[in-house]
């Protein structure tokens, strides 16, 4: 069971408890107004702190810190973290791995938004959250995180997103899943994406000509495989074998052998045209579910026009 922010309690941001600390501590409930960070303060750390239409936008934090706290409403356009913890185990000293608190952000926007390289997730969820042309890359400290009714604009490169958290945290998080579902990524550019263990049908995600969402992966390799033994260079048929293959096993492993599925799967040493034609290859092997896709589903095997 999560610990509930200190409701109605008169928001205070006080120095950390250990006299070499340079942070500063915030509890309470504040709303309707910006945050200003104490002078020379840009080390914070939320502790079950309830924050509601607060103003974030264009400050820039050292580190921020989130633990057992809620954000509502609130504005980071434009905030930078050269460290970030959005849903911290614990408040300081070492976790006892007993409970982990969840962070909610709920409505919140991140307007480029300059997210930490490797952000540390945590036990954080994101409702009805948008993340328009953020710093959302290199991004893999997520396997506790949820997300719900989310919207994703601009780049969104080299993200894990989890529908199972790691079974050892399982029982401080008190569930088996994590919620992602109802999220809209139409106006996203996704580039090394892994989405793991999570129902693709139940987001919205972009269609043709960049994507497409397929099923039966691994038979869908199968059957290109013989185009990609016909190509005429050797390092084009072991750049398209390989990358193929890995999309195969990612798919039957973590989707059920489902897959958003890009040009770029083909092989990024490939050339474009070529990648292309393979990606065209692999949509229409068999039923494509892409939003917007007409017509039946095609037999197996490469389909002309």
């Amino acid at each position: 069971m999560r610990e509930p922010p200190c409701a109605d309690t008169p928001f205070s941001l006080q120095p950390g408890p250990e006299p070499w600390q340079t942070s500063w501590i915030a509890r309470g409930e504040l709303r309707d107004q910006r945050f200003e960070p104490p002078a020379g303060g840009t080390e914070v750390t939320f502790d079950r702190a309830r924050l509601t239409n607060v103003d974030f936008s264009g400050t820039r934090f050292s580190e921020f810190r989130v633990h057992g706290s809620e954000f509502e409403g609130c504005d980071f356009t434009g905030a930078a973290f050269d460290q970030l913890s959005l849903g911290d185990t614990c408040l300081r000293g070492p976790w006892d791995g007993a409970r982990w608190p969840r962070s909610v952000f709920r409505g919140c926007v991140f307007r480029r938004t300059r997210f930490a390289p490797h952000t540390f997730f945590g036990n954080a969820r994101f409702e009805k959250c948008l993340f328009d042309r953020s710093r959302l890359r290199d991004q893999t400290s997520t396997f506790e995180a949820e997300f719900v009714d989310c919207v994703f604009l601009g780049r969104v490169r080299e993200v894990n997103f989890w529908g199972r958290p790691h079974d050892d945290d399982r029982a401080a998080l008190g569930r088996d899943r994590n919620d992602f579902t109802g999220n809209d990524f139409t106006g996203a550019e996704i580039d090394y994406v892994g989405f793991h263990h999570i129902d693709l049908r139940a987001q919205r995600l972009p269609g043709p000509p960049r994507y497409a969402l397929l099923d039966r992966i691994s038979e869908r390799v199968e059957a290109v495989l013989p185009l990609v033994e016909r190509l005429p260079e050797e390092r084009h048929r072991e750049e398209a074998d390989s990358s193929l293959e890995f999309l195969a096993d990612h798919a039957l492993e973590y989707n059920d052998d489902q897959a958003l599925v890009s040009p770029l799967d083909m092989g990024r040493r490939l050339p474009p045209a070529l990648r292309e034609e393979l990606f065209e290859a692999l949509r229409r092997t068999s039923s494509d579910t892409s939003p917007g896709r007409a017509g039946p589903p095609r037999g197996p095997g490469p389909a002309g026009p």
